[in-house]
């Protein structure tokens, strides 16, 4: 890429009819995917499973939760930092958020939507819980490429069997005068792996590694794919995961959503097809939600990259 072009996410297209393991569409996706990945950290899904009318629901029951009371927005509690109602932080003011935990099973959905909404609400259930599954349809598509080009799919299925998703629902008001446009700080994820997703207002900014910040066009049919610092260290390094912030500009409030990939319950072992002389082991076996613990500890939060102090050999 020449000093002069301006940096863009690759874009790769999901919505193939004929995007099905073992095709030659399926193989030359997955050589993209994975390209892109190494290269970047994420990438640009085109993906129409998600329909307009999806994407307009899920944005309207977005804001049917954002508008609640905040009384009710902050029983959203987790015992693991960050999962539940974030919200008014003197560090990020414009922020706010909930997560939905086991937001693909219809238990999640539901034990959500009810403790928001004790009389129910079936819509925001209903459409919550189908957004999930089919980011997580998704999420899983992309696994799957990973981890036949890096010939690790039975590690990939073993940790399939443990995978958890967090689906959070996000807000950041628009900045008064005189107030920071910061809307969330440089970070990398600290999921496996994150989809997001974001109506038509503009700020989420992925840095490459020259240091050049890309700014990304929201579209309904376009997701953000990208790597967390869980699957930096189960790769060995092959794939880092990107800093990505959010900057406010305008008047108008900025919605976007984020479906986050965790390994509950088993130790995330670094495959040994991925360790050779060209590429030494970097990185112990970890407990990935012992690691999102790490990280809010005093060491975890003064790290400059918290998996690699946390699990790097």
């Amino acid at each position: 890429m020449g000093s002069l072009t301006h940096p863009k996410l690759p874009v790769i297209d999901f919505s193939k009819e004929s995007l099905l393991s073992g095709t030659n569409s399926w193989s030359s996706t997955r050589d993209e995917v994975v390209r892109a990945l190494e290269e970047y950290g994420c990438f640009i899904a085109t993906y129409n499973k998600v329909s307009l009318d999806l994407h307009n629901a899920i944005f309207r029951a977005s804001k049917e939760l954002l508008d609640l009371p905040r009384e009710t927005k902050i029983t959203n509690i987790s015992k693991t930092p960050s999962h539940g109602y974030v919200g008014q932080e003197a560090v990020i003011p414009l922020y706010e958020g909930l997560g939905i935990a086991n937001a693909t099973t219809l238990e999640g959905a539901q034990t959500f939507t009810n403790l928001m909404w004790p009389l129910g609400n079936d819509f925001f259930c209903e459409t919550t819980l189908l957004f999930a599954r089919l980011l997580a349809d998704l999420d899983q598509m992309v696994m799957r490429m990973v981890s036949e080009s890096y010939g690790i799919e039975k590690d990939y299925e073993t940790l399939l069997g443990s995978t958890t998703y967090l689906l959070r629902l996000i807000k950041y008001r628009a900045p008064e005068t005189n107030e920071t446009n910061l809307g969330i700080i440089p970070h990398t994820d600290k999921s496996f792996m994150s989809i997001l997703h974001q109506r038509q207002v503009k700020g989420l900014e992925i840095r490459t590694k020259e240091g050049e910040w890309i700014l990304i066009d929201p579209s309904p049919s376009s997701f953000v794919v990208m790597a967390g610092d869980a699957c930096m260290a189960w790769t060995n390094g092959r794939i880092e995961p990107p800093n990505h912030q959010v900057i406010m500009s305008g008047t108008e409030e900025r919605y976007s959503l984020g479906l986050f990939t965790f390994i509950r319950d088993r130790i995330i072992q670094i495959p040994k097809e991925l360790v050779d002389d060209e590429h030494p082991l970097k990185f112990k076996a970890f407990d990935h939600f012992k690691y999102i613990d790490y990280i809010y500890t005093d060491e975890g939060k003064r790290s400059k990259c918290p998996i690699k102090d946390y699990c790097a050999i």
